[in-house]
């Protein structure tokens, strides 16, 4: 039978997987929940050697915990910010390391922090280096309570201790790849996480995410929230015991699948114009002797920093640019550092030095601009939507995300044009694909529903059979038709 470490998220210990043990022993396996060094609960805050207790600190803890075991190989089990450890020891112990489970946890590389995942990529520590323990709701900073009842959320606010800051900070450090080994991912839906959702990241997300559509790796979803070892500790012991007998999903997309013919190509035929680079933003030239109004193209992500082509060489937007250019319209494109869900910030920043940059050229009239956004990058929009500038004349998105997906918690709140847009707001030129992921989706629909209330104008542009990505994926007469569509609309509200 399976042998199970099992090792908990922030603030909490090896107390919150009680019940789990309790199933995994009757079921005949071994199981060992472990309590990481300033975890204890009933310790003066929390606070043991608190200033020394770091990331690595964790990582020896489950290394301790694996040497101990006599069983040759090893379940070893994440949750949430505890998948740190387990991957810091599985990379110090590989061979004792038969499988990995990520149960509702991020994907962290050498390299990464913890705290990357949270608003910001901070967290606020006391003088004593430990972070406050959440409760009541404030557990819903650090993830979904669906599914908590009363008494187990009053137990994890008994229980619950300050976490060391350091454990949260500290780079995680790895000699090899965590997908070395077989995986398991543990999908909690309540909290925003589902297959739809990795299979999305796969097929249009940084290259980084492919490596989940590998034979050894698997995945299940629990209907519950972030913390399932107590809102669901009989179906989370099941899962655990049918991961370690390597069942699961596995992704239907390939993982090394070639890209479309056409992947290098615009989907329209667009002549050649003059373009001219300013740092981070390319210029494309329309034939005009006086300035001309502008549209500056923001690329989704997040992108890997190593990404070549960049975003503005890709063929999409140099298409993009050249056929603004066509319609007499000055095309921007730029390359932003939105290279993780926490970069919103650093993102917008970049798009609004290139907003002014854009302005200030001669060539360009600067009371007459659109920004065009897409995918990811949509979230961008929502500063602009909340407080349009007057030169501002429209906003155009296409197959945007509109509102933070439930799990995207490093997110800023700022970022969510669903609850920025208003009466206020410039026109919107909204393209819809009809084969949109699920989750992005629904963030057009809450954005729909929102703009529909306040009477914000959107002309909408339906492309039924097309995908997120339709430029790479979808070179159809639907999918021309719309970008020319979505482009004379734009012309028509920066001349009018």
């Amino acid at each position: 039978m399976a042998v199970f470490v099992l090792v908990s998220g922030p603030f909490t210990g090896g107390w919150v997987w009680q019940e789990v043990v309790e199933r995994l022993r009757a079921s005949g396996a071994e199981a060992y929940a472990v309590t990481l060094s300033g975890m204890v609960p009933g310790t003066e805050a929390g606070s043991v050697r608190a200033g020394e207790v770091d990331l690595e600190a964790h990582v020896e803890d489950v290394v301790r915990v694996i040497d101990g075991i006599e069983a040759p190989e090893l379940v070893l089990v994440g949750h949430d910010y505890g998948i740190h450890p387990v991957l810091g020891a599985a990379d110090r112990r590989p061979d004792r390391c038969g499988r990995v489970v990520y149960l509702d946890a991020g994907m962290p590389a050498d390299g990464d922090p913890a705290a990357a995942s949270l608003p910001d990529g901070s967290v606020a520590a006391s003088a004593d280096g430990l972070v406050p323990a959440p409760s009541g709701g404030q557990w819903e900073r650090w993830g979904s309570t669906a599914g908590l009842s009363a008494e187990a959320l009053e137990r994890l606010d008994r229980l619950a201790v300050a976490q060391p800051v350091r454990t949260l900070t500290q780079p995680l450090r790895l000699t090899g790849s965590p997908f070395d080994r077989p995986t398991t991912g543990v999908l909690c839906t309540a909290n925003g996480s589902g297959i739809s959702m990795v299979e999305m990241l796969v097929a249009s997300g940084p290259p980084r995410f492919r490596v989940l559509a590998g034979p050894r790796v698997g995945f299940f979803e629990l209907d519950t929230g972030h913390w399932p070892m107590l809102s669901a500790p009989g179906p989370l012991a099941d899962v655990l015991l049918r991961a370690a007998a390597d069942e699961g999903t596995r992704l239907a997309v390939a993982e090394s699948a070639p890209p479309p013919a056409h992947a290098g190509s615009f989907l329209l035929d667009v002549p050649r114009r003059p373009r001219v680079r300013r740092g981070r933003v390319d210029l494309h030239l329309p034939e005009a002797e006086e300035p001309r109004p502008a549209v500056l193209f923001v690329h989704g992500g997040p992108v890997s920093p190593e990404q070549r082509p960049t975003p503005r060489e890709s063929a999409t937007f140099l298409g993009y640019g050249g056929h603004a250019a066509a319609l007499g319209l000055v095309g921007a494109t730029l390359d932003h550092r939105l290279y993780g869900l926490g970069d919103y910030p650093r993102a917008a920043g970049d798009v609004a030095e290139a907003v002014e940059l854009v302005r200030a050229d001669p060539r360009v009239d600067g009371e007459r601009i659109a920004l065009w956004f897409f995918s990811a990058g949509g979230l961008l929009a929502a500063d602009w939507l909340a407080a349009p500038p007057p030169w501002l004349r429209c906003v155009a998105l296409t197959y945007p995300v509109l509102a933070p997906p439930p799990d995207w918690r490093a997110v800023p709140a700022r970022f969510d044009p669903a609850g920025a847009v208003g009466a206020s707001s410039p026109p919107v030129v909204l393209t819809r694909a009809g084969l949109e992921h699920p989750v992005f989706q629904a963030t057009v629909d809450a954005f729909r529903t929102a703009a529909d209330r306040s009477g914000a104008t959107v002309d909408l542009i339906d492309v039924p059979l097309a995908h997120h990505g339709f430029e790479t994926l979808d070179h159809t007469e639907e999918t021309r038709a719309a970008v020319r569509r979505a482009a004379r609309a734009v012309r028509r509200y920066v001349t009018e």
